[in-house]
């Protein structure tokens, strides 16, 4: 049979003085009440805090939310104080069934040089890196872009368009982006961008520096 588990006023018995088991010698009777027993348990008790509040004197994370939609693009913009929020280009890129495969975010550079802008694709981990990120427009020539690194969430390609790359955008009707898997090296993973409203988001997006 299982012992007992203590109960808190006998654990705070123990604890509340060695006096108690060093005076081993019988009192003697009295008509006095005894006096109460010592039940201080040590220190304050902690009432516990909202597990979702943010601590004390941490600033609060910028917000970011979606301020317009262009077509098949969404305009995602973040919170700055005491000036203009910065907004991007943002898409969730699905295979022919409806599930997520990868994500575009595209922005303008102020100072890129031969880059007038940039793009972030995140595509799952289980990518094959080496073989690099393409994408073609309306079918045509096809660019391949190096990943720059892996997080938990995913595998990022930062990249740079050229002029040339954002008037194919600005034309064209769809994009088509490209992944290997690596469990499955022989085979190509494609998902469609589409490039409804891609103009009229571009114009409205922030120009960044590098």
């Amino acid at each position: 049979m299982k012992q007992p588990l203590l109960s808190l006023a006998l654990v705070a018995a123990l604890a509340a003085g060695p006096a108690l088991a060093q005076d081993a010698t019988p009192a003697p009777e009295s008509d006095a009440p005894a006096p109460a027993a010592n039940t201080n348990i040590g220190g304050a008790l902690d009432l516990g805090e909202d597990a979702n509040a943010a601590p004390a004197g941490a600033p609060q994370a910028p917000r970011t939310y979606v301020k317009e939609k262009f077509g098949d693009w969404n305009l995602q913009c973040l919170e700055v104080a005491d000036a203009d929020d910065v907004c991007q280009m943002y898409q969730l890129l699905k295979d022919a069934t409806g599930n997520p495969v990868a994500e575009a975010s595209i922005f303008k550079l102020a100072n890129g040089g031969q880059a007038v802008a940039g793009g972030t694709f995140v595509v799952p981990l289980e990518t094959l890196l080496s073989q690099k990120l393409t994408i073609t427009v309306d079918g045509g020539a096809a660019r391949r872009y190096d990943y720059s690194f892996c997080a938990p969430v995913g595998c990022y390609a930062r990249v740079g368009f050229v002029a040339e790359d954002i008037a194919r955008f600005k034309a064209g009707a769809k994009a088509k982006v490209t992944i290997v898997p690596a469990l499955a090296p022989d085979q190509k993973v494609e998902v469609e961008m589409s490039l409804t409203g891609f103009t009229a988001a571009y114009d409205q997006a922030s120009s960044l520096n590098q």
